[in-house]
């Protein structure tokens, strides 16, 4: 098949939720039902039981949390998806923003007990700066939570897209049954046991008397009202709303139990859009597009702990990328070729030969890449979107005596990861890292202990942000340096930023240096 046939068949999307949402869970449960996967992990009260394929990092498996965004790349109904799970947890946001870059829809969890919560929030509105078309999986019904009109007002009203049922809840906690499919006209019933086949399916029409016969007549009547219901408010599923992303599909399931979970991806891989147009500087990227094009998103160091090994993964945008193929690395301006580019299932990898538009493959990398690098066959090309964002929490770090080189090298991996961000002080050369939430601090300390076998000390560095600044007037420029030379340092990269001590004082100093500009993201480098 050429690329405009595989492109059609890519699916690439990630999971996002607010953390204890059921995402990881949901993951591990698709992966199930494709056969990726003959035994899927579970996170219950921190602990992991059974290894998550998706949280692969010896951290995420103590704590029970994601901490990193996780590729899988696997088949289903003549398909390829390409699944990335990312972090629910606030404090990784900045890597589920990248990560969101990265794909042409969204699957969002909901939690039924405890309804749209701040991170949900937070992410759809990310989905929506880029119109990203959003599939929602409200989980838990298998207990005691709030009532599906409820739920689908909330989703409207604090996510700000419409909402539209693709399945109805019959009962809910311990009553209930199962879901009525309002697309497909079917009764799916619960059956809970261990089993990925736990769902009993009648097709029947919602007026028909096997409703009555399977659920009984009061169940059967409120059914009945509550489809008509959601009918008058809701109205008809609209593909082209959802690919616009203004409308968002509802289901409705448990996904601990397997149940609304295959319903909801054969519906998925029909509805979602296959890989679409990649915005760059100067022009958009077609996919069928027959020159390679594509962008780093992620960098990871040490997945397998063995070998060491430094990925940087890869999001094909155009064209065909071909194993030992050079390619131009734009902006190095090198050619560079792979030897062993991979295809992921969490920690696994798999050698691939080729890979086409949507593919997210691992690239094996010597320090080559940095977040947001662009590979083409000789275009100068740079997508955009894919920023580094100004961090609110700091630390100093503190050299111990032991294993110096070792430090230096963990922390510039792990930095270049783009999970944090290191600045040096420009008077005092003291090392501040710099991150969007605290949980962070402990990633980078456990890792760089376990990962490289070096110590540290992480210190409280009072400052309310850290903002990179230019101008074009070179004199103000520096006359504000020197004016403020305790708050200047620069990151990795040799941009200078300016630490401010507090919000007050930070739209102080914008109003007072009409001529510097004060940015809060790294796209303007």
């Amino acid at each position: 098949m050429g690329v405009k046939e595989e492109l059609l068949r890519r699916r690439t999307f990630a999971i996002i939720s607010h953390p204890d949402a059921g995402k990881t869970t949901l993951t591990e449960k698709i992966l199930l039902f494709a056969g990726a996967v003959h035994m899927a992990g579970a996170v219950k009260s921190n602990k992991i039981k059974k290894t998550t394929v998706s949280d692969f990092m010896e951290i995420e498996r103590q704590r029970g949390i994601s901490v990193a965004s996780a590729v899988m790349s696997f088949e289903y109904m003549g398909l390829k998806l390409n699944l990335l799970d990312t972090p629910g947890h606030k404090d990784f946001a900045e890597d589920t923003y990248r990560t969101l870059t990265a794909v042409d829809s969204v699957v969002l969890v909901v939690d039924s007990v405890k309804g749209v919560e701040e991170q949900t929030e937070k992410l759809m509105k990310v989905c929506r700066m880029r119109n990203t078309p959003v599939i929602i999986f409200v989980n838990k019904l298998d207990r005691e939570g709030r009532n599906p009109v409820d739920i689908l007002d909330e989703l409207e009203k604090k996510l700000d897209i419409r909402a539209c049922p693709m399945s109805w809840p019959i009962g809910m906690g311990s009553l209930f049954k199962g879901v009525y499919s309002l697309h497909a006209g079917a009764l799916r019933l619960f059956r809970p046991h261990t089993g990925t086949d736990n769902e009993e399916v009648t097709a029947c029409s919602i007026d028909s008397a096997a409703v009555e016969e399977t659920i009984g007549p009061d169940a059967a009547a409120q059914l009945r009202a509550d489809a008509a219901l959601a009918e008058g408010v809701y109205g008809a599923f609209d593909r082209a709303a959802y690919l616009e992303g203004k409308s968002a599909p509802v289901f409705f399931g448990s996904a601990l139990n397997n149940f609304g979970v295959k319903e909801m991806l054969d519906t998925f891989i029909d509805m979602a859009p296959c890989p679409g147009p990649m915005k760059a500087e100067n022009r958009s990227v077609q996919p069928d597009e027959s020159a390679l094009t594509g962008f780093v998103f992620k960098i990871h160091a040490n997945i397998d702990l063995r070998h060491r090994d430094r990925i940087a993964f890869f999001r094909v945008c155009s064209g065909r990328f071909e194993k030992n193929k050079f390619y131009k690395h734009v902006r190095t301006g090198s050619d560079i070729r792979f030897a062993a580019p991979a295809q992921f299932l969490g920690s696994s990898k798999d050698v691939i030969d080729e890979a086409y538009p949507g593919d997210v493959i691992g690239l094996y990398d010597r320090k080559n890449f940095k977040i947001g690098d662009t590979l083409t066959e000789g275009e100068p090309l740079n997508f955009t979107g894919i920023p580094s964002f100004s961090p609110e929490i700091f630390r100093e770090l503190i050299h111990t005596a032991k294993k110096a080189k070792q430090l230096e090298k963990g922390l510039s991996q792990l930095m270049d990861e783009g999970v944090a961000q290191l600045f040096i002080m420009k008077n005092t050369g003291r090392k501040i890292i710099g991150t969007v939430g605290p949980l962070q601090f402990e990633v980078i300390k456990y890792r760089l202990e376990h990962e490289y076998g070096a110590e540290c000390r992480l210190e409280t560095y009072n400052a309310y942000k850290a903002c990179w600044i230019r101008s074009e007037n070179r004199e103000k420029f520096e006359e504000f340096c020197r004016f403020k030379t305790d708050a200047i340092g620069q990151d990795k990269d040799g941009n200078t930023v300016f630490f401010t001590e507090s919000e007050w004082m930070l739209k102080h100093y914008i109003e007072d240096n009409p001529e510097i500009s004060f940015y809060f993201t790294s796209e303007f480098k």
